[in-house]
Protein backbone atom coordinates (compact mmCIF):
# COMPACT_ATOMS: atom_id res chain seq x y z
CA UNK A 1 0.00 0.00 0.00
CA UNK A 2 1.20 3.22 -1.00
CA UNK A 3 0.72 6.44 1.36
CA UNK A 4 -0.65 9.51 -0.45
CA UNK A 5 1.04 12.43 0.69
CA UNK A 6 -0.43 15.70 1.56
CA UNK A 7 2.21 17.87 -0.10
CA UNK A 8 5.38 16.71 -2.67
CA UNK A 9 8.26 19.07 -2.75
CA UNK A 10 10.93 17.91 -5.83
CA UNK A 11 14.79 17.89 -4.91
CA UNK A 12 15.65 16.56 -8.32
CA UNK A 13 18.96 18.23 -9.47
CA UNK A 14 19.64 19.82 -6.32
CA UNK A 15 22.88 18.37 -3.96
CA UNK A 16 23.83 18.45 0.03
CA UNK A 17 22.09 20.43 1.89
CA UNK A 18 19.74 21.67 -0.43
CA UNK A 19 17.00 18.38 -0.45
CA UNK A 20 17.06 18.59 3.51
CA UNK A 21 16.73 22.74 3.69
CA UNK A 22 14.02 22.49 1.04
CA UNK A 23 11.87 19.20 3.42
CA UNK A 24 12.66 21.20 6.70
CA UNK A 25 10.91 24.39 4.66
CA UNK A 26 7.72 21.85 3.78
CA UNK A 27 7.76 20.58 6.91
CA UNK A 28 6.96 23.69 8.73
CA UNK A 29 4.16 24.37 6.28
CA UNK A 30 2.54 20.81 7.38
CA UNK A 31 -0.05 19.99 10.49
CA UNK A 32 1.44 17.37 12.89
CA UNK A 33 -0.11 13.67 10.95
CA UNK A 34 0.66 15.41 7.45
CA UNK A 35 3.10 13.40 5.09
CA UNK A 36 5.66 15.12 2.80
CA UNK A 37 6.84 13.41 -0.18
CA UNK A 38 10.46 14.43 -1.05
CA UNK A 39 12.01 12.84 -4.80
CA UNK A 40 15.86 13.38 -4.83
CA UNK A 41 18.41 11.93 -7.06
CA UNK A 42 21.89 12.90 -4.79
CA UNK A 43 23.18 9.63 -3.11
CA UNK A 44 23.52 11.22 -0.12
CA UNK A 45 20.04 12.33 0.86
CA UNK A 46 19.22 8.91 2.06
CA UNK A 47 21.51 9.29 4.97
CA UNK A 48 20.56 12.63 5.20
CA UNK A 49 17.00 12.71 5.72
CA UNK A 50 17.56 8.87 7.99
CA UNK A 51 19.78 11.62 10.22
CA UNK A 52 17.22 14.47 9.97
CA UNK A 53 14.00 12.26 10.79
CA UNK A 54 15.90 11.38 13.66
CA UNK A 55 17.02 14.28 15.11
CA UNK A 56 13.62 16.28 14.39
CA UNK A 57 11.21 13.42 15.55
CA UNK A 58 9.26 13.52 12.50
CA UNK A 59 8.24 9.97 11.16
CA UNK A 60 10.28 8.31 8.29
CA UNK A 61 7.69 6.32 6.99
CA UNK A 62 8.80 5.09 3.67
CA UNK A 63 12.06 5.50 1.28
CA UNK A 64 11.89 4.01 -2.33
CA UNK A 65 15.03 4.09 -4.53
CA UNK A 66 13.83 3.94 -8.60
CA UNK A 67 17.04 3.87 -10.37
CA UNK A 68 19.09 7.11 -9.29
CA UNK A 69 15.75 8.76 -7.79
CA UNK A 70 14.89 8.07 -3.86
CA UNK A 71 11.36 8.81 -2.87
CA UNK A 72 10.70 9.37 0.70
CA UNK A 73 7.51 10.08 3.16
CA UNK A 74 7.88 11.85 6.22
CA UNK A 75 5.17 12.58 8.63
CA UNK A 76 5.04 15.82 10.71
CA UNK A 77 4.66 14.30 14.26
CA UNK A 78 4.46 17.87 16.15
Amino acid sequence: MTLAADVKIDCLGLFCPMPILKTREAMKGLHAGQVLEMTSDDPASEPDVRSWSAKTGHELLEVDRDGAVYRFLIRKTR
